[in-house]
């Protein structure tokens, strides 16, 4: 039976395949590993006050510039990690050909993430754990999961 284990958050994404090892204990094997440089990158990293440095700002005798702000620029940043993330585990859930596989979410994404999943995937979803595991060992992770 191949079991996968995938761990994310919106700056990390790994999986692992656990495989009946020699003996009693499982083989755990690190197969998808990336971070996100959009999920790292702060968001004042991405945005300049380059219009804000000009005077002129609707004065008296003056035209008012409306440059807007970005109120939804975090979010929509999140959206989009999230679907990149879905569409991740869709794809290698798929390619593994997989029985069951098992979740690891950080609390921020965790019901978006199953929300979004393609329901032939969702379906095989054994244990889902609203928790961020990306920085566990991998000796430590099937713990999580028994």
């Amino acid at each position: 039976m191949k079991t996968i284990i995938i761990t994310v958050d919106l700056g990390h994404f790994k999986a692992y395949r656990v495989t009946e090892g020699t003996g009693k204990s499982p083989k755990i094997e690190l197969i998808e590993n990336y971070d996100s440089i959009e999920g790292h990158t702060k968001l004042g990293e991405k945005l300049s006050d380059v219009a804000g440095r000009f005077t002129g700002g609707g004065g008296k005798g003056e035209v008012a510039r409306g440059y807007g702000e970005p109120h939804h620029l975090k979010a929509d940043i999140d959206k989009k990690l999230i679907k990149t993330i879905v569409s991740d585990i869709n794809a290698l859930i798929k390619k593994e050909d997989c029985e069951d596989w098992y979740l690891a979410a950080g609390e921020k994404i965790n019901k978006e993430i199953i929300k979004k999943l393609d329901p032939k995937i969702k379906s095989n979803l054994i244990k889902n754990i609203t928790a961020d595991l990306t920085n566990i060992p991998k000796s430590r992770i099937l713990g999580y999961f028994k």
